[in-house]
Parts: structure tokens; sequence; C-alpha cells
């Protein structure tokens, strides 16, 4: 028995079933909530950050796994480098009391890197669903 050849269609199937979980996993743990007087949103890492270290333990293994999925989407060695950076960062500053809560809140490592893979995969030719704006560079926003 020979082995059915996957088509292309079915390769890319993958990539339109994990890529939205990626992107609502990002935008739970940067920007679920908005502040309404300012407008400014936040997420479960910057909530988590309130407990030193081990909430910062915690969102991050959770950003590992965005990081994990990349990887099994295709993505480039430099370009999970730099995913695996920017996750290292928000741990280890956002590990900081107080401070560490404060760069929680500015800086969104998930939402930079799921920003990263969508600009990778569609560079591939990969379809994809249009991005959330938080997810979006300011000059998309419009």
């Amino acid at each position: 028995m020979t082995p059915k050849i996957r088509s292309k269609q079915a390769v890319a199937e993958p990539v339109a079933a994990d890529f939205p979980e990626l992107a609502d996993l990002a935008f739970l743990l940067d920007s679920r909530w908005r502040v309404p007087v300012i407008g400014y949103r936040f997420g479960v890492d910057a909530v988590a950050s309130l407990v030193p270290v081990v909430g910062d333990l915690a969102t991050g293994a959770i950003s590992a796994y965005i990081v994990h999925k990349a990887w099994r989407l295709g993505a480039p060695r430099w370009l999970i480098m730099q995913m695996a950076g920017n996750v290292l960062l928000d741990v280890g500053v956002g590990s900081i009391p107080i401070a560490g809560t404060v760069f929680d809140i500015f800086f969104k490592s998930n939402n930079i890197n799921v920003r990263l893979l969508r600009e990778h995969l569609a560079a591939k030719g990969k379809v994809l669903p249009p991005p959330l704006p938080e997810q979006s560079l300011p000059a998309e926003r419009v």
C-alpha cells in the first residue's frame, strides 16, 4: 500500500486552524481589558505579574507555547530566537516587583510575536484571517 501524498491545500489547513488560536491567546495575555478613560489595553500577563516571579513564570510558560506553535508552523530559527527573546525579556523584567508590572502593561511580547509570525507566514503565501487591531502595526490601524 502506497502512502497518500498530501495536497498543497491540505498542508495549508493547519495554519488556518492553529493561527487564530495563537492570536486569541496573545490577545488574552496582552490586551484583554481596556482602561476606560485612556483606552490603554492590558491582559492576564499584567495581572499575573502582580504576583512576582510566580505569575511571570506562569504566563511565560503560556508564551513559550506560542513560540512552540510557531516552530510547529514552520517558522525559521531566526524568528523563533527573536520570539523567544521577547518572551525572556517579558519574563525577566516582568519578574521585578512593581516595575515589572508596569513593564508588562506596556511591553506586549505575545502580540509582537503573533505579528512577527503573521508577517512571516504572509510572506510565505499563507492565507490568514485579518489581525486584531492590537496585533497590527500602528500604521495599519487606520
